[in-house]
């Protein structure tokens, strides 16, 4: 791995320690919480649309966890913007990780990934697709 990998160890300690759009959105169109019951990382995505309902204007996010369960929420909140509906839907375990850069172990794909199911969920109960009550989780 080397020196690249890191410099994407660094890129994750300063996603964690420095959040992007970590916050609350005034107006967002849906907000979804899910956890990590394995690691007992939460997270709370809100996510605003453009007028059309089809491309994502901005989104925010608060939570707590650990540092890649953190930080891959924080990239994927500037990944977000601009992408359409589908784009986040199409959204694999294969983009948050290369998103990383990192190899990640098996037990912590789960935290890595956590914002993305967040964000897809979210987005099904949005569109009718998902019970707003069904609360997103990891499987163990």
């Amino acid at each position: 791995m080397g020196l690249g990998s890191d410099m994407y160890r660094q890129q994750i300690l300063d996603h964690y320690k420095n959040p992007r759009n970590y916050g609350e959105l005034e107006d967002p169109d849906f907000t979804h919480v899910g956890e990590n019951p394995s690691c007992g990382d939460t997270i709370r995505m809100q996510v605003a649309l453009d007028d059309a309902g089809e491309t994502i204007d901005a989104v925010r996010f608060t939570g707590d966890g650990c540092a890649i369960s953190m930080a891959s929420a924080s990239m994927l909140s500037e990944r977000l913007h601009g992408m359409s509906i589908e784009e986040l839907d199409d959204l694999d375990t294969d983009d948050i990780t290369e998103m990383l850069g990192v190899d990640i172990s098996p037990m912590r794909v789960k935290c890595a990934v956590l914002g993305r199911q967040v964000a897809q969920d979210g987005s099904k109960i949005y569109r009718g697709e998902l019970d707003p009550d069904d609360r997103t989780k990891t499987e163990e």
